[in-house]
């Protein structure tokens, strides 16, 4: 399946499966509206306003992506003005194993991840504040509460 030195012969007739799930919902925002639709059918402002971040210009790209993947489908809802509705279609469905996995190895790293930065040092684990005066991060005290070498008090 591999090969070094150039794309196998293999790759070349079929493809890779991942490369094609991932030019189908890679990106930034494709998963994580896909995510939000497999709760249900969602207006464009919806989608908007659950994902924190993203333009109405890149959150209308990826839509019109998605839909012409076969992934989403676009509904115009009769009503005064119109309203514009998407939803999962049946392929997009067949989706829910990978976000599932996705979610829970998620969770499971996120534990991890804040297991080994207790391990490492517990104030790493802690939230870090800012000094207001300074606007920025608290200068950082050794054990004995002494300030650390080459921070200013």
């Amino acid at each position: 399946m591999f090969q070094s030195g150039g794309e196998s012969d293999m790759k070349k007739a079929v493809g890779c499966p991942v490369e094609t799930t991932l030019r189908v919902i890679g990106g930034r925002w494709k998963v994580l509206v896909i995510h939000h639709l497999l709760e249900g059918p969602r207006r464009f402002g919806e989608l908007g306003r659950a994902l924190a971040g993203v333009s109405a210009r890149t959150l209308a790209k990826q839509l019109r992506e998605l839909e012409a993947d076969g992934v989403v489908d676009r509904a115009v809802l009769r009503a005064v003005p119109p309203m514009v509705e998407y939803s999962l279609t049946a392929e997009g469905r067949k989706l829910t194993p990978i976000l599932l996995a996705m979610h829970e190895w998620g969770e499971a790293y996120e534990r991890e991840e804040a297991s080994r930065r207790r391990a490492i040092r517990p104030e790493y684990a802690a939230p870090v504040r800012l000094d207001q005066r300074r606007r920025g991060p608290e200068t950082p005290k050794t054990p004995e509460g002494v300030a650390a070498p080459g921070s200013s008090v």
